[in-house]
């Protein structure tokens, strides 16, 4: 990983592989690019673009109060240019997919295909339908409540780690524990921001919609979701990807939120796939 000085800011940035070029945005708020790591595995045919968001991860530089999709798409075009990319395709997942949408939206000229996964063009599903999903589901009534405040920036900034423990299994219900605290102990990989998190959910994101917006989009998309995804459910996906011109729903089974975690061949296959039949020749 390497440190890159863009628009003022220092990014996180980690880029790896060859051929065509594909940014990752990961998701949160409050999170970074380690949660999108099992993508390390299409570095054989694609060059990959991690980085973490301003004022996410180890990004360093800017108020969290700058935090706001004008600077976050702004940021992730400025490192298109610094890395001397014309075009590139874009990932966004959760947080990052309602980035990547502004980005298609702000920049379509720059990204020649979209994926969107475990996503949605408003905040509606995760803010108000997310715990009533968990209820329907038979999870406890301090979990179906902790996801209320969850996604409303309510939880106190030490209590972070701990709240997304005790959600581990709404989100993924096919991780082992293991699996879940190795990839979120501080200090071992996922450097946590709660100031970002509680930001984002309570103040940024409140009443965000692009979902009047999405006939723009022109370029070739992929809407991907773990079937059991709380957040943003089958019908919320449905709901998106009929928004997009042509684009392209695929639903993986035996996941949640976090598809590229749980079943990542299944996940990798369907972004491989698609790059191939929208762009041959660099997939």
């Amino acid at each position: 990983m390497t440190k890159m000085s863009i628009r003022g800011i220092s990014l996180n940035v980690k880029v790896m592989g060859k051929g065509y070029p594909m940014v990752l945005m990961h998701g949160g708020p409050g999170a970074d690019l380690h949660t999108l790591m099992s993508f390390r595995k299409c570095a054989d045919k694609f060059t990959l673009v991690f980085y973490d968001h301003r004022c996410n991860g180890r990004s360093t530089g800017a108020e969290v109060t700058s935090m706001t999709m004008e600077n976050l798409t702004a940021d992730a075009d400025a490192l298109r240019q610094a890395l001397g990319f014309e075009k590139w395709a874009v990932l966004g997942h959760s947080f990052g997919g309602n980035v990547a949408l502004e980005y298609a939206l702000r920049y379509p000229q720059n990204l020649s295909h979209l994926l969107l996964m475990d996503t949605g063009g408003d905040t509606r599903w995760p803010q108000e339908n997310a715990s009533q999903v968990l209820a329907k589901r038979g999870f406890s009534p301090e979990i179906v409540t902790l996801t209320r405040r969850w996604f409303n920036g309510q939880i106190e900034p030490e209590k972070m780690f701990s709240s997304l423990m005790k959600l581990s299994k709404a989100y993924d219900p096919y991780m082992s524990l293991w699996q879940e605290l190795h990839m979120l102990i501080p200090g071992l990989q996922t450097k946590l921001q709660p100031q970002a998190y509680i930001f984002g959910f309570s103040q940024m994101l409140k009443g965000w919609s692009v979902m009047d917006r999405l006939g723009e989009i022109k370029v070739p998309t992929l809407v991907m979701a773990g079937r059991d995804d709380f957040v943003y459910p089958p019908e919320s996906q449905e709901e998106l990807a009929a928004g997009i011109p042509n684009a392209r729903l695929v639903l993986i089974d035996r996941a949640g939120h976090n598809p590229h975690d749980e079943q990542p061949a299944k996940t990798l296959n369907a972004v491989r796939k698609f790059l191939a039949n929208a762009n041959p020749g660099n997939a």
